[in-house]
Parts: C-alpha cells; structure tokens; sequence
C-alpha cells in the first residue's frame, strides 16, 4: 500500500541551525532514505522550497485570488513529501518513527487513494 509522508518544518527553526549540523541532518535524511530504498518502501520524494516563495490560490465570489505565502498561519509548514511503500499504516509509522527528519517536525501519514489515483492514471496520455 502507497502513503504519503508529510514531512513539515519551523523555517525559523531551521534558520537558526548552523550549516555544518543542517548538513548532517540532511546526510542523515538522505542516508535513511536510501535504506528505505534498499528495502523497497521508498517510492519516491519532493523537497519542497521555502515557504516565502510560495502562493496560495482561492476561489472567491466567481473568481480566483492568488496571496504569498502558505496556506495555512502556523510556525510549521510543509517541506517535503515522501512517497512510502508499506504493509499498512502501522508499518509506515514504524518505517517513518526512524527518520532523522522527525526530529525536527513532524510527519503526517496519509494512505494513498488508490481508486482515485487510478482513475487519473487511466486518463494519462
């Protein structure tokens, strides 16, 4: 079964970090991602830029709004995604509970929906 990792982060938080431990941090992600790989659970993954280049779109009043920024007002936003192999959602929470990046944010889990994804599938030209 397919789950989708959401890993989220404090920007301020990791700003604060110096550039010799986010770099050990990232060579540990990395690291650990490639024993995912080698046992089959990593199926694929997206670092995501900061949140000051993002922008959020919004359908209003017949028309759609663009503001800068996330979505959502917290100190933690989305910094990557992750593509997991598992057996089920216990099995991708013990896979994901050994991540060096849990440490600094958190991870939601979600199961892939796997009827809709096939029907964007069946679509692809």
């Amino acid at each position: 079964m397919k789950f989708i990792c959401l890993g989220y982060m404090d920007e301020a938080k990791w700003d604060q970090i110096s550039e010799s431990d986010r770099t050990a941090l990232m060579e540990e992600c990395l690291a650990y991602d490639d024993e995912l790989r080698r046992g089959g659970h990593f199926v694929g993954g997206e670092a995501l830029q900061s949140i000051r280049n993002a922008a959020t779109l919004r359908y209003q009043n017949g028309k759609v709004t663009i503001t800068d920024g996330p979505y959502a007002e917290t100190k933690e936003h989305l910094g990557g995604i992750l593509f997991l192999e598992a057996r089920d959602l216990n099995h991708a929470i013990q896979l994901m509970s050994q991540h060096p990046g849990v440490r600094n944010g958190a991870f939601e889990i979600r199961g892939a929906d796997e009827e809709i994804n096939a029907m964007v599938a069946a679509r692809d030209l």
